[in-house]
């Protein structure tokens, strides 16, 4: 098991990005899991998948199986040379890795700061009306977010940051 790991989760537009970005910025160890571990498949098996089956809702069933794979965040997580490392990203299969996280951060947001964010991404999810929809649906539902220290990402993303950092100890 690594020294420590973090996961840092939460839904379309509440600053996982940011928060890595930052949290790079000032030397530590991220893994971008949007950028680097995610890709859409099965989230029981792992199986990747080619897309969504005849009849499905494109954009709910990919929401669905956004996931990473469960070895590569495993090794990633075992790896000892960083003295932290933080996991940022949403992964509809969280509950197969959650146990290799000494914590947990869901960030949020209030639904008008949401929405002004979603409204400056015009090439990210929440973008377009039917994304938008779902996206506010999982904001209000929590659907696919873990369990873990809420984290208010109203402020400025060095003070997010700053929140985090606190409670690491």
């Amino acid at each position: 098991m690594g020294i420590k790991n973090y996961l840092i989760e939460g839904g379309s537009g509440t600053g996982k990005t940011s928060v890595a970005t930052e949290l790079e910025r000032r030397g530590y160890h991220v893994v971008h899991g949007d950028r680097v571990l995610a890709y859409v498949g099965d989230p029981e098996t792992g199986q990747a998948l080619a897309g969504p089956p005849e009849g499905a809702d494109r954009i709910v069933w990919g929401y669905a199986h956004w996931i990473w794979p469960v070895d590569k965040v495993r090794a990633i997580a075992a790896d000892t040379t960083h003295p932290a490392s933080f996991f940022c990203g949403g992964s509809r299969n969280f509950h197969k890795f959650l146990d290799l996280f000494d914590k947990v951060f869901v960030l949020d947001i209030d639904v008008e700061t949401l929405n002004r964010r979603l409204d400056g991404r015009p090439n990210e999810p929440g973008f377009e009306p039917a994304e938008r929809a779902l996206v506010l649906r999982y904001h209000h539902t929590r659907e696919y977010l873990p369990i873990g220290i809420n984290i208010d990402t109203t402020a400025t993303v060095p003070s997010v940051v700053d929140d985090i950092l606190a409670q690491l100890a």
